[in-house]
């Protein structure tokens, strides 16, 4: 009957295991595919912000050296990405183009003036008002007029923090979720073995020597947990790219190995927090107490 019993128990044991392992894994994974999914939001908001160009028109009586001179002082700034300088006559052929007709025969002259194209950081276009960029350009001796599309890059603003808080709080409740069923799981567990705990106590041993033994198995299933959720995240990731291959632009591998060493450190940190304050409740509960 006892072996029965022992035979049964194990697989009890066997079976707590594995859904500490199962729901560590899921929650990591899940972790990282919202982490992934708002870097690629946040890039693909970036990359669409810096190819807004603010277009200055400079004024026709502008000399070149002043000009050349306002430009480079733009390149050597690190607000600014790139800069393109387009002369009356470039902007002329390319309205041409779009128009279908010589309008310069027509009208017998040029109105067009010499521009630069200025495309910035994204984060200085999201951090600072568009209006007050163009009053700073504006205040520019050789500047007669800045161009650029107000109403695009307020919604691309608007739109970037929606997506962010919203990913972040589903991010969050996720997490908070997660965590509650890996602490029932590991605490399950760790039930299944309070008599022991508290025999191990009563016989003189450490708290820490007491402790040990199940920190360290449940920072075996982290690290476990951790590598199942980063084979199936890259293996999403690879899919992903393969799919849709002009997002490998947007794939940093910096942020990837960030992303995996975030995944590792919350495989630690989770089970070893949940074991340590579990251990910890049984070893302040009396004998009568365990029964309950």
């Amino acid at each position: 009957m006892s072996q029965k019993q022992d035979r049964f128990n194990k697989r009890r044991l066997r079976s707590s295991y594995i859904s500490v392992v199962v729901s560590m894994t899921l929650v990591l994974f899940l972790m990282g595919l919202l982490s992934t999914v708002l870097y690629h939001s946040k890039a693909i908001a970036d990359q669409v912000q810096e190819n807004i160009a603010f277009t200055v028109l400079l004024k026709p009586d502008a000399k070149q050296v002043m000009v050349k001179q306002f430009q480079r002082q733009l390149e050597l700034s690190e607000h600014v990405k790139t800069t393109e300088f387009i002369s009356k006559d470039e902007a002329a052929k390319d309205l041409e183009n779009d128009l279908g007709e010589d309008f310069i025969n027509f009208l017998g002259f040029n109105p067009l003036t010499d521009a630069i194209d200025i495309h910035f950081q994204a984060y200085y276009t999201q951090t600072n008002n568009p209006e007050n960029i163009e009053k700073e350009l504006l205040a520019i001796p050789v500047v007669q007029e800045v161009v650029y599309d107000k109403s695009l890059i307020k919604l691309l603003n608007d739109n970037l923090q929606k997506v962010s808080y919203t990913l972040l709080a589903l991010s969050l409740v996720f997490s908070l979720i997660a965590i509650a069923l890996i602490n029932s799981s590991i605490r399950l567990t760790i039930y299944s073995k309070r008599f022991l705990i508290k025999t191990m106590q009563l016989v003189g041993a450490t708290k820490t020597f007491i402790r040990k033994p199940f920190i360290k198995k449940s920072l075996q299933h982290g690290l476990l947990a951790s590598v199942l959720a980063i084979i199936c995240l890259d293996l999403l990731i690879r899919y992903g790219v393969d799919l849709l291959p002009e997002i490998q632009r947007l794939h940093k591998p910096e942020a990837q190995i960030a992303l995996y060493s975030g995944i590792l450190c919350l495989g630690f940190l989770i089970p070893w927090g949940c074991t340590y304050f579990a251990v910890r409740k049984y070893l302040k509960l009396t004998t009568d107490e365990l029964h309950y």
